[in-house]
C-alpha cells in the first residue's frame, strides 16, 4: 500500500461525520476514531514501515507512546524498527510497582514518542514531560495525523521537532 492509497484506508475506516467534542475542549464537524484505524492489521503494517522510515535514520535509544492510543502504533514501530519502547500512562498507577512508564528508560536516553492523532499537542506534551522528568532526551514527536489545529505550533513552542505521517488534507478533509 503506497501513501496515498494509505491515507484512504485510514479516511475509509476511522473519519467519522458529526458533532464531536474533542479532548481539547474544541467542536469539530469531523472526528478521527484513532481506535478504528489502530486495530486493522493492514493498516498497522504499514504504518509501521512509514514510522520506521523516519524513526531508522535518527540514531535514537527507544521509542515511547502514550497510553492507549500510541500503544499500538509504538509497538508496531519498535517491531518495524528493532527498537525497544516504553509506554507512558496517563497517571501514575497506584499499586505495584507505582510506575509511570512500562518498560526500560535509562537517563539519558534519546527517545521518540510515536503519538496517533495530534490536535493542540496537550497530551503528547505531557507525555513528552513525564519522560524528561525520567531523564529522557526527547528527539522527536512523531503524529500519525496532524489535525492541523495548533499541535505542531505547541510542540515546536516546547521545543520539540514535530512531524506527521499524514495532515487532516492528506485524509481528503477541507475543513
Amino acid at each position: 500500500m503506497n501513501r496515498p492509497e494509505l491515507a484512504r484506508r485510514i479516511a475509509e475506516v476511522a473519519l467519522l461525520r458529526g458533532e464531536f467534542t474533542l479532548r481539547s475542549g474544541r467542536k469539530s464537524r469531523y472526528y478521527l476514531d484513532k481506535y478504528l484505524f489502530s486495530t486493522q492489521p493492514d493498516i498497522l503494517t504499514h504504518l509501521g514501515e512509514a514510522f520506521a522510515e523516519r524513526i531508522r535514520p535518527r540514531g535514537v535509544d527507544r521509542l515511547a507512546g502514550a497510553e492507549l492510543g500510541g500503544i499500538p502504533l509504538v509497538t508496531v514501530a519498535s517491531l518495524k524498527t528493532g527498537l525497544p519502547c516504553i509506554f507512558v500512562r496517563n497517571a501514575k498507577k497506584d499499586y505495584g510497582t507505582a510506575k509511570q512508564i512500562e518498560g526500560v528508560l535509562q537517563p539519558g536516553e534519546k527517545v521518540i514518542i510515536v503519538e496517533d492523532i495530534a490536535t493542540t499537542g496537550g497530551q503528547v506534551l505531557e507525555a513528552a514531560k513525564v519522560l524528561g522528568e525520567l531523564g529522557a532526551v526527547v528527539d522527536t514527536i512523531i503524529s500519525t495525523i496532524d489535525r492541523q489545529e495548533g499541535a505542531r505550533e505547541n510542540i515546536e513552542a516546547a521545543g520539540y521537532r514535530f512531524e506527521s505521517l499524514f495532515t487532516k488534507a492528506d485524509l481528503g478533509i477541507d475543513e
